[in-house]
């Protein structure tokens, strides 16, 4: 059987919302993308702050610009902000950030989010509903113990004596919905055709709802009932959340609610009162109607069930989709149609406006005339900017802003208007339609959008008269903000916001306020963004080459064979995401330096003479930029050579490189350099050896030695580790012993009396210092406010697995002490215990650092094990009133890391003699703005974490590494020096413009090209890809027909239809510009386009790699479809001037009109360079002769719509998918010409995409349905049920839950050489070799899907007993872990048994109890303890948890895809 993986968490947002959920003060965003939640924080960034930083990232200016104005604040601010900053500063506001505090994968789709305000939490924050798809609600809470979220409550719906009439549908073919009341006193679950589901809350009464209480007019005011405590503390109220939930039948409510559109619960009634649109007519008999629906207001009474209508407003438009409850002062509900927007008030009283001529033809309700807008609503999003004083944010379908204004008169509504936001203040920043809007603060919203990254959007108001002069004094500086920002688009956060729209923006607002218009009251534009690559339309694999020569020879061995290329996004934000599994460093130099064993590069101070040294001297210009503005000066090599003599040197680096330094007094003979660094204000150069620490000035002046030696027995001990934490130095010596020295104000090092007696008895493995800027570490003395040295922090681990903790200069007693760390538990707290003989893991180094990057980064503990695997910790406090002591409070919760390290490569011959050194990890500081870990060894990793995401593990692309360091010169700023196991070493940097890498877990790089882009394709031979795009354009009615007069008046309709106009963009991944573009005829749009190997010569039989366009001609609904198949080939041409890359142009090589139909698929077929082609309900294979047209030799009929042909390559073995009438395997002879069909599916299956999946000497047939299901068939002629073959057999259905594939590819699969499904394979191949010599296995493949959620995921297959032993292993994780909002992910993965999959099973069952093994499942393996991966290993019959790992390396994550 087959395992399924996903290989990038889902990156379209659809669901979003603002609480106080981590505690009752926070401001969280909760994020729900498809079936992951997140939890956000927000954090205020000043903006010149955020400039500069990344002004840091990537400068192109020179040294000196820094160092002029190094020891100042002011200075450094102008550096980057040109001379007037201070001018610019006044006027400049904060950035709002976003901050991810945890994220929760769901075995769930999320249909709905709302906040429900709790008194019971035990964060005291607000609790969260879940909406889940079809009928699941579920509540959960901040859970300030465990650092999670808490299940409190579950609902279910989906029984079947729900499902009213038995014609009725299943229920995921209606829109659910919840709404939940303002108060908190109940929420609503709308479901089914017209099922109510109402949860209710348990609400302490609250003063709130007395606020208008008037003793004169209402009488006495009400005493409130005490709750009675009983003896042991509790109180005599339930405490669960809830209380019973009830189903209403909305008829039930009112006979007229036959077919509801939309609820929501309304601000401002004491009981929970919701405003619900509905109509007596289905929406199907409304042609020709008009004003059918109607608007009602309902209080329901709790607790007698019961409600009562408050009032109903009838004869509203027909087009009105959606009612949002708008808050006080305005008050009532704002009704949204696709023409107009209508306001009614609490009274029942209305407003409304038309924004577009149809408004008036749709209805007869009074309306305002705004028509000259012009606007289209559907699929707009509303939110609040202002309520007091009226005015809310809408975002359009295509993205422009529009703001709603409500004219209050004390508390009644006298109308509303609109107006858009005009887009150089900003009207146009978010790129196409969004899919949620959250307030997030009084002047920053989030945009979550499916089809393009989501935004964090600030707005500011228009300034006074003084305005027109600020703006004239800003002129100059704005200017050079524009420039310099040129080169800084595209930064992690940041795209070209600032170099295009934002000072522009700042000098319009000024202007047009200024002149009385209205267009500059709101400036908006972007604070942060989320990336996303959702909404994959089509992907491609190929190459993406460096642009000159130099840049090849360097990026050989940290290039990946080939890269993911995909076409995402919707409409303008149209893009190219370029994926590879690893980090593919851009090296600036490589050169051989086989000796090398590490490196230390420093920025030390020169010794300042005596006579200048003052205050300044020693101290730095804040914490901050303590170090970066000043470029590293000098590196300590270690080296080994030949001989196995150990030497260190010492080099100067210059801007582009390093050369020797020579004449100082540093001893190249006294050894191995094992650490090397800092201290005292960079003032003294530390060099640790394995026998002495040697101490140096900043010239490398010799200033003192510490030998390693025990004075009372003599001892000399060697340093097997070390760690620097300014003023610290700690040592972990070879006998177990540590060595803890302090750097004092004279600059002298002397080492610290070891108080404790733990500290001298105890064996040392490892340990490290950690300077603790957050505070998580410090004790309950922290309030005052430490001094500078006493926030550093020691780890140590015994030889026996306890994690101690100090807080230097205390070493008289431990502050923390946590024995289970071996056990490596889900939750680590210094009163964790394991029971006795639990399995243990070997740990061979810790380390703790700051992981994130320049708006936010946060302490982990990162745990080495001795096969290279990590296990990063996140340390958390308890909050607690009554002790403030680390050992109750401090706990570390494993954060989820499916990486697996690689096997170490055998040593080759020639190594033998030279003992292996463990490499130990590397903490670096900024490296191209990351706070990082580097992992040397035979899998070097980063471990990179942005603000928004987890820490992540990527793999650094090449072999293994020796040594590496951080390395920030002038001419390489914030990268890395490393030598690689075959002794080459790389000056480098890690590619941030456009690129990303802990979003997906992947090198993620994205280039927008601002057109809908749906189809790509790459061009071997060229290099090249081809894209095609659409752009909407107005549709006009052919003129010169004959038989519709009537067409003629439609000519000059103001507001056009718009139809899709095709393009096809050639592409050079060298520089990822355009560098050819076709516009094909009016009212074309390409389907599809393929790179076939043709036959272009009956001659000769000469093949080509050309382009193949399929296209669809579409003149409105009363002409035929027409198409047309194009053939390009890919010529060179001479270049532009200065543009070397425009060296290729498109050449039309044939272009066949296809008279009825459009071509929706291609691809290869046979053996003789022909094409296969979908035109319409015809399959037909088709020739390019010489003279340019296609000459059709066999044909198969086929339904309805064609959404994929597949052939095995090279056998004649075809896949037809049909949008709706299921799966067509057939066969294609070539003497005679002739397509035979060999056997179907049912046909009631709706197909997306099918494919092939050889595996071994069986072909199997996997089918993507539009459920999200992935159907397995197979064609067996000899299996009685499927007469004669005529009927696949139907092996197994998976469902992919919230991530349907929509589009597929069959990749070769890279597996380990001793790999288990390999060699049963070979053991099979050679069995069949014995009775039929001709036959071969397949090669192993895999199938890789992709889908519109942005998630990609791969099918591979899995031999017997790999499938046995991986089954079992499933159900035993599931059992193991918790599940978030109490799903069940086995339910999850289930085949719909219900709708018409339930009724018309996909082909023949033949599946004999097998299912697909759920990889998401596998994938949390590392999460459960060591003693439970030993026990459960064993109880699944692997022979230990090494087999368990060896195996999931082979099947999870792209190991499979070796080559991206």
């Amino acid at each position: 059987m087959q395992c399924y993986t996903e290989l990038t968490p889902p990156t379209a947002v659809t669901h979003s919302l603002c609480l106080p959920f981590i505690n009752a003060q926070s401001n969280n965003l909760v994020v729900a993308r498809a079936s992951l939640l997140q939890i956000f924080t927000t954090k205020p960034v000043s903006a010149e702050l955020d400039k500069a930083q990344n002004a840091q990232l990537q400068s192109f200016r020179s040294a000196e610009h820094y160092d002029s104005r190094i020891n100042d604040d002011e200075g450094l601010e102008a550096s980057f902000l040109g001379g007037d900053s201070v001018l610019v500063r006044s006027d400049r506001s904060n950035y709002t950030k976003l901050v991810l505090v945890a994220e929760f994968p769901l075995a769930g789709t999320i249909t709905g989010l709302a906040r429900i305000k709790s008194k019971t939490t035990a964060s005291g924050g607000e609790a969260l509903l879940l909406a889940l798809k079809d009928a699941k609600l579920s509540m959960v809470e901040w859970d300030p113990e465990k650092n999670s979220i808490n299940t409190t409550s579950i609902h279910y719906y989906e029984q079947e004596d729900l499902q009213a009439a038995p014609w009725a549908a299943p229920l995921s073919h209606y829109v659910n919905f919840l709404a939940a009341d303002p108060g908190s006193r109940c929420a609503a679950l709308k479901f089914g055709s017209r099922s109510l589901a109402i949860v209710q809350f348990k609400t302490v009464e609250e003063d709130i709802d007395m606020d208008d209480w008037d003793e004169e007019l209402d009488g006495p005011k009400p005493v409130k009932e005490q709750s009675t405590t009983l003896a042991n503390g509790t109180s005599s109220n339930e405490e669960t959340p809830y209380s019973t939930s009830f189903v209403l039948r909305l008829p039930n409510l009112d006979p007229s609610l036959i077919h509801p559109v939309h609820l929501a619960f309304l601000h401002e009634y004491r009981e929970p009162t919701f405003g619900i649109l509905s109509s007596t007519t289905s929406p199907s008999l409304v042609l020709g109607r008009r004003d059918q629906l109607t608007y009602m207001v309902f209080t329901l009474d709790l607790q007698q069930k019961a409600s009562t209508t408050i009032l109903s407003v009838t004869g509203l438009p027909q087009d009105l989709f959606r009612v949002i409850a708008l808050p006080a002062p305005v008050g009532g509900a704002l009704l949204v149609g696709t023409n107009e927007l209508i306001h009614i008030d609490q009274s029942g009283k209305s407003h409304g406006v038309g924004v577009n001529q149809f408004a008036k033809q749709t209805t007869s309700f009074s309306l305002v005339d705004q028509a000259e807008l012009e606007l289209k609503l559907e699929g707009c999003e509303v939110e609040v900017l202002s309520a007091e004083s009226g005015e809310f944010l809408m975002v359009l379908r295509d993205g422009r802003l529009a703001v709603i204004m409500f004219r209050v008169d004390g508390r009644i509504v006298s109308g509303l208007s609109l107006r858009l936001i005009a887009s150089e203040a900003g009207g146009s920043i978010i790129p196409t339609g969004v899919a949620t809007l959250s307030k997030l603060n009084k002047a920053c919203i989030f945009a979550g959008s499916e089809g393009a990254d989501s935004l964090v959007i600030g707005w500011t108001r228009k300034q006074g008269q003084s305005g027109k002069r600020k703006a004239r004094l800003q002129d100059p500086s704005l200017d050079d903000i524009d420039m310099d920002d040129e080169d800084m688009e595209g930064l992690e956060d940041e795209d070209d916001l600032y170099g295009e729209d934002y000072a522009p923006a700042k000098q319009s607002s000024n202007s047009t306020s200024t002149s009385g218009g209205k267009t500059g009251e709101l400036v908006f534009r972007v604070h942060d963004r989320l990336v996303s690559i959702a909404a994959i339309r089509d992907f491609a694999i190929g190459q993406a080459i460096p642009s000159t020569k130099e840049d090849q020879a360097n990026q050989i061995g940290v290039t990946s064979d080939l890269s993911f290329v995909c076409a995402c996004g919707e409409g303008n934000a149209g893009s190219i995401a370029v994926i590879n599994r690893e980090i593919q460093p851009k090296v600036i130099g490589h050169f051989e330096f086989p000796e090398a064993r590490g490196f230390w590069t420093m920025a030390a101070q020169k010794p300042i003479p005596k006579a200048l040294q003052g205050d300044k001297g020693a101290t730095s210009i804040g914490g901050e930029y303590e170090t970066s503005a000043q470029y590293d000066r000098y590196m300590i090599v270690p080296k080994v050579d030949l001989d196995g003599y150990e030497t260190s040197d010492v080099y100067a680096l210059t801007g582009a490189g390093f050369e020797a330094l020579t004449g100082t007094e540093f001893e190249p003979a006294a050894g191995l350099t094992i650490e090397a660094g800092t201290m005292g204000n960079h003032m003294r150069i530390i060099q640790v050896l394995k026998t002495a620490v040697h101490c140096y000035d900043g010239d490398f002046g010799l200033t003192q030695i510490l030998p390693m030696l025990d004075e009372e027995t003599g001892a000399e001990p060697r340093v097997d580790s070390a760690s620097i934490a300014d003023p610290f130095l700690l040592l972990v010596r070879d006998d177990a012993s540590v060595f803890i020295a302090k750097i004092f104000k004279n600059l002298e090092l002397e080492e610290l009396e070891k108080e404790d007696s733990v500290l001298t008895s105890t064996k040392w493995a490892t340990g490290c210092l950690y300077e603790d800027r957050s505070g998580i570490f410090a004790g309950a003395h922290s309030d005052e406010g430490a001094k500078t040295d006493e926030n550093i922090v020691m780890f140590l681990l015994s030889k026996a697995g306890a994690l101690h903790v100090y807080a230097l200069p205390e070493l008289s007693k431990p502050v923390y002490v946590a024995e289970g760390l071996p056990f490596v538990p889900p939750l680590l707290s210094a009163n964790y215990a394991a029971r006795r003989g639990t399995a243990k893991e070997t740990i061979k180094e810790i380390l703790v650092a700051d992981l994130g990057d320049m708006t936010s980064s946060y302490p982990y503990l990162i745990v080495r094990h001795d096969n290279d695997d990590v296990t990063i910790y996140q340390p958390f406090r308890i909050p607690s009133t009554n002790t403030q002591e680390l050992s109750t409070t401090l706990q570390f919760q494993k954060l989820p890391n499916p990486v697996l390290a690689d096997d170490p490569e055998p040593p080759a011959d020639d190594e033998d003699d030279e003992i292996k050194r463990p490499t130990l990890m590397r903490r670096c500081d900024n490296i191209a703005g990351y706070k990082t870990v580097f992992l040397p060894g035979d899998s070097p990793s980063f471990i990179l974490r942005s603000s928004k995401t987890l820490p992540k593990v990527l793999r650094l692309q090449g072999g293994g590494v020796r040594g590496m360091s951080s390395f920030h010169t002038e001419g390489c700023e914030r990268g890395f020096i490393y030598a690689d196991s075959k002794g080459i070493a790389r000056v480098s940097q890690i590619p941030i413009r456009n690129t990303t890498y802990a979003d997906i877990g992947m090198s993620l790089k994205k280039i927008p090209l601002n057109s809908d882009i749906h189809s790509i394709t790459h061009h071997p031979p060229s290099g090249t890809y081809v894209v095609g795009c659409d752009t909407r354009e107005p549709f006009e009615l052919p003129k010169e027909d004959d038989y519709h007069k009537e067409w003629q008046h439609e000519k000059d309709l103001p507001l056009k239809p718009t139809v899709g106009h095709g393009s096809i963009k050639l592409i050079n991944p060298s520089t990822w510009t355009v560098i050819d573009n076709i516009e094909l005829e009016p009212c074309e749009i390409v389907m599809c386009i393929e790179t076939l190997n043709l036959e272009v010569s009956e001659s000769t039989n000469e093949r080509k790699h050309l382009i193949t366009v399929g296209t669809a001609v579409s003149r409105g609904e009363d002409l035929p479809i027409r198409g047309r198949v194009l053939v390009y080939d890919i010529v060179t041409v001479i270049p532009e001037p200065g543009k070397p890359e425009t060296d290729k142009k498109l050449k039309l090589v044939a272009n066949e009109e296809i008279p009825r139909g459009a071509v929706t698929a291609l691809s290869e077929i046979g053996t003789q360079g022909l094409m296969l082609v979908a035109q319409g309900q015809k399959c037909m294979v088709r020739g390019l002769k010489e003279d340019g047209t296609l000459l059709p030799v066999a044909f198969m009929d086929m339904s309805c719509y064609v959404t994929t042909v597949r052939e095995l390559k090279g056998t004649g073995l075809c896949l037809m998918a049909d949008a709706v009438k299921g799966v067509w395997f057939t066969g294609y002879t070539e003497e005679p010409y002739r397509m035979v069909l060999f056997g179907k599916s049912s046909t009631k299956l709706e197909i997306l995409t099918v494919d092939f999946l050889p595996d071994g000497d069986e072909l199997f047939i996997v089918a993507c349905d539009s459920d999200g299901g992935i159907h397995i068939l197979q064609f067996d002629p000899d299996h009685p049920k499927s007469l004669q073959g005529h009927l696949l057999l139907h092996r197994t259905t998976f469902s992919a839950g919230a991530h349907p594939p929509t589009r597929s590819m069959l990749l070769p699969r890279t597996l380990p050489a001793d790999s288990e499904y390999l060699s049963q394979h070979i053991n099979n191949a050679t069995a069949n070799a014995s009775s039929d010599p001709d036959s071969h296995p397949a090669p192993p493949s895999l199938i890789l899907f992709s889908s519109p959620t942005g998630a990609l995921s791969c099918l591979a297959a899995l031999s017997e007993p790999q499938y046995r032993r991986l089954s079992f292993l499933t159900g035993q994780v599931l059992s193991s872990l918790p599940h978030h909002a109490g799903l069940n992910p086995k339910d999850y993965r289930a085949p719909a048994s219900s709708g018409a999959v339930g009724r018309f099973p996909p082909a023949v069952d033949a599946g004999m109890g097998r299912s697909i093994v759920d990889g998401a499942l596998l994938a949390r393996w590392n999460e459960l303890g060591a003693g439970r991966r030993a026990e459960i290993a064993g109880r699944v019959g692997f022979a230990g948890v090494d087999e368990v790992r060896d195996t999931l390396r082979e099947v999870l994550g792209a190991a499979g895809l070796g080559y991206l």
